[in-house]
């Protein structure tokens, strides 16, 4: 099967920022810290727009230490993107003009679309857009305290289907100033489950044409995201899960935005990047020595790394005590000598290129009490519904 090439894609805007082709790694907690970002801007040749994972106001405002290590940004990471999680209105506009005001970043994204508990029951991430009038009062402070710097956000359908949110809340931020919006076309019930409503990400771009709206969700490789711009018109693509495992997936994106096929291996998909064992290998090793760098310790770099085993590995005949084995290694040379015991020679497997991470769905979302009540009134949020810890 051949891969539909677009011809070169329009560049998205972001305020001053020409993001060219239109991808976006999407902030994922835990995962996407500066290592994991350099990794995916290499294969990429540096095009495209990487976001750290979530930072949370308070703890920015509060300079917490592991919150100051999570916006370092590499020398090379240009524009620094940072998102951010905030529920009470003046904690946030404190952190964006921080932000600003210490040259922190030079993009701020607004999560808005996070659907785990512990930033749901505090009225925060896929939470917020239901109550309306928070959500305007986040984004104008935000807007306002961000001078120069453009502010995004990302969101979800709503909090299920009864509870629809992202035409209001689309309509909100064109009028609050926000740059552009991103879409995951799933309901904060949905987690990652089910199948993501590609619909949604077309009717978003049609009731906001003012502002670029970029799609997220169920992009496992190049072809999906071309197809996705096709039938739905947005603007540009956020990647999350599709990455995992697979850096080397932003390679076929620019090469599929841009037009070409050349250098590109022909695989199941299509042309794309298809690493053998051995290359993969080495980028397991790469990744973990990166970590290792980044936090100052190799063990606790190498620990960091364990959870990414199972993805990097995905589809490969590694048997089961050698995975595990992987996962509990404690420093670059027993991950090393772990490797180089498998058949390094193995070709890309034809099932690794499908889904992958999360997947659970039909979740009772964890809301404040009485938070569906009305979706206007937002008395009771303030400074302590705040969480006080970044990355997720």
């Amino acid at each position: 099967m051949s891969t539909t090439v677009l011809a070169p894609a329009t560049p998205l805007s972001i305020g001053p920022h020409t993001v060219q082709p239109p991808v976006v790694l999407a902030p994922m907690a835990g995962i996407t810290n500066a290592p994991f970002r350099t990794l995916c801007r290499e294969f990429s040749g540096g095009k495209g727009l990487f976001v750290s994972e979530m930072i949370t106001t308070r703890a920015l405002v509060e300079r917490n230490e592991k919150t100051m290590q999570l916006i370092r940004f590499d020398a090379s990471e240009q524009p620094r993107s940072i998102q951010l999680y905030g529920v009470d209105p003046a904690t946030v506009g404190k952190a964006v003009r921080m932000i600003a005001e210490e040259d922190l970043a030079d993009h701020i994204d607004l999560n808005f679309g996070c659907p785990v508990p512990k930033v749901t029951r505090k009225g925060g991430g896929s939470a917020l857009p239901y109550k309306r009038n928070l959500l305007r009062a986040i984004l104008r402070e935000a807007v306002s305290g961000a001078g120069d710097l453009p502010v995004t956000m990302k969101m979800r359908k709503g909090i299920d289907d009864d509870h629809i949110t992202f035409l209001d809340a689309g309509r909100i931020a064109v009028e609050e100033g926000v740059t552009a919006i991103a879409l995951h076309g799933r309901t904060a019930a949905q987690h990652y489950g089910g199948t993501a409503d590609w619909d949604a990400i077309a009717r978003l771009k049609e009731h906001v044409p003012e502002i670029p709206v970029l799609g997220n969700g169920d992009i496992w490789s190049a072809e999906d995201a071309l197809r996705m711009v096709r039938e739905t018109g947005c603007d540009g693509v956020v990647v999350g899960r599709g990455c995992l495992g697979r850096p080397w997936l932003f390679a076929d994106l620019v090469a599929a935005f841009e037009g070409r096929t050349d250098g590109l291996a022909e695989g199941p998909g299509g042309p794309g990047v298809r690493p053998t064992l051995r290359e993969v290998a080495a980028v397991m090793v790469r990744h973990a020595g990166l970590l290792g760098e980044w936090i100052g310790d190799e063990a606790r770099g190498v620990i960091d790394f364990r959870k990414h085993v199972a993805w990097y590995l995905k589809g490969f005949a590694v048997g089961s005590d050698m995975r595990k084995r992987l996962a509990i290694t404690s420093s670059l040379a027993e991950l090393s000598e772990g490797l180089e015991e498998l058949d390094l020679d193995q070709a890309w497997p034809a099932g690794a290129d499908g889904p992958r991470g999360r997947t659970s769905g039909n979740n009772r979302v964890v809301l404040p009490d009485g938070w569906l009540q009305d979706p206007y009134d937002c008395a009771g949020i303030g400074e302590d519904a705040e969480l006080d810890t970044s990355g997720g």
